[in-house]
């Protein structure tokens, strides 16, 4: 249970965003490989923009030390790396960290 763990282990709150996540369809295609890197990238940025992330997210949710969390391995090929870029470009000033 992470939302337990972060509060024990860290002291951390867990807030889940869906809004800041891939469609299935999208993250289904991708995994399945019928979707390259490439455009699964394009249409997840996109699909950030048509949700206006920058609006449903309050930045001062990030003026604490934040996390984005993910299964991915690596920031390299992963939605929190987009995320946080898309997030850092519309807010300007974002420190962005790869644990």
């Amino acid at each position: 249970d992470l939302e337990y763990f972060l509060r024990e282990l860290c002291g951390a709150d867990y807030l889940h965003m869906p809004d800041l996540a891939p469609t299935r369809e999208i993250l289904d295609a991708y995994h399945k490989k019928t979707l390259a890197w490439e455009a699964y990238e394009s249409r997840f940025l996109g699909l950030l923009a048509e949700r206006g992330a920058e609006r449903l997210v309050d930045p001062e949710l990030f003026s604490v030390p934040a996390a984005l969390l993910c299964s991915e391995p690596s920031a390299e090929r992963c939605h929190r790396r987009l995320v946080a870029e898309y997030l850092g470009s519309r807010w300007g000033g974002a420190c962005i960290v790869h644990l």
